[in-house]
């Protein structure tokens, strides 16, 4: 059950880079986890499991509220703000919006599958139950802004708007913007 989350990630001068190597770190997580649930019936926690329940532990302890927030706060606001722009496809209001309160319904599954992944985590045998729909709405999520949502905002958003969601998604870490995550 090999997380990777060793891919290094662009500088933050080169935000919609970073958004996407984020989206490969949470593939990653997604893939993990699906083979962790179903891994733990058949073998409990054992140290492979407990392994990869740390890993997920940490990467979305650390790194997926972040993420999160870089596009709530900084990527989709700037998008919408461009609702007007005669190249913006008339459907990116709505996927923002869905994409927006998909966060907080992804945020509330993590907080339904964190207590099980504490217990495996800690060796203690745990049911992963709703953890397959989870994986499955993330996907789908993941999709929307990969194939719509990251192609527009390319095609969108101008270097200097690019360079101030960079360098607010590097303060968030508190790193300097040109720095490496």
């Amino acid at each position: 059950m090999n997380l990777q989350m060793n891919e290094p990630l662009p500088g933050f001068d080169r935000p919609l880079e970073v958004l996407r190597a984020c989206h490969r770190r949470l593939k990653g997580c997604l893939e993990t986890l699906d083979r962790l649930q179903a891994h733990v019936p058949d073998h409990g926690a054992d140290a492979e499991a407990q392994a990869a329940a740390q890993r997920l532990l940490k990467y979305f302890h650390a790194s997926a509220p972040h993420h999160h927030a870089d596009e709530d706060e900084d990527l989709f606001p700037r998008l919408k703000g461009l609702g007007n722009h005669p190249d913006c496809h008339p459907q990116l209001p709505d996927w923002l919006d869905r994409l927006t309160a998909e966060h907080e319904t992804l945020e509330n599954g993590w907080s339904r599958l964190e207590p099980a992944l504490l217990d495996i985590a800690e060796g203690r045998d745990a049911s992963l139950d709703g953890a397959a729909e989870w994986i499955d709405q993330y996907r789908r999520h993941l999709a929307l802004e990969e194939e719509a949502v990251l192609p527009l905002a390319e095609h969108l958003l101008d270097a200097d708007q690019c360079r101030a969601v960079g360098e607010s998604m590097a303060r968030r870490r508190d790193l300097e913007p040109e720095s490496h995550g």
